[in-house]
């Protein structure tokens, strides 16, 4: 096999495999995993939320805040493209959002805006919205400490 036939068969699997994941993630889900957004540790956050669902991923998600209200959030985990996909919704939902509307969200809220979702995977949104959860429980203990 030469250079360009070798090229030229990475290039049909790599085009298989978006295909594939664009048809499971639906296209906003695969625009979120091809250009992910709010990935990454926030330098000074307020909070911070680390769960590890039943499936083994585990998710960090960092807050900070003005006046009761998230500014800024970014997420990381060790988990799959869904994890992936759901902790970057989940850290774009909290933004401008109070802590009481913070905790009325939930799984579906993420699987809603995807649209499309795997049905084996959407226990990924629900470990999301939890982790962003314990991430405000975490802020709100730390502000009762201080007054």
């Amino acid at each position: 096999m030469d250079d360009a036939q070798f090229h030229a068969m990475v290039d049909s699997i790599q085009e298989k495999v978006f295909q594939d994941a664009e048809e499971a993630y639906g296209a906003v889900g695969f625009d979120r995993w091809r250009n992910p957004r709010f990935n990454g540790v926030i330098d000074i956050p307020d909070a911070t939320g680390c769960i590890t669902g039943d499936c083994g991923d585990t998710m960090k998600i960092f807050l900070q805040f003005e006046q009761d209200t998230v500014s800024n959030a970014s997420y990381i985990t060790d988990g799959c493209a869904s994890s992936s996909i759901c902790g970057s919704f989940a850290a774009e939902m909290a933004i401008g959002k109070t802590i009481e509307q913070i905790f009325d969200l939930t799984g579906d809220d993420i699987l809603n805006h995807l649209g499309q979702f795997p049905k084996n995977e959407t226990h990924c949104a629900f470990l999301a919205v939890k982790t962003l959860q314990e991430a405000v429980n975490q802020y709100m203990i730390k502000q009762t400490r201080q007054k």
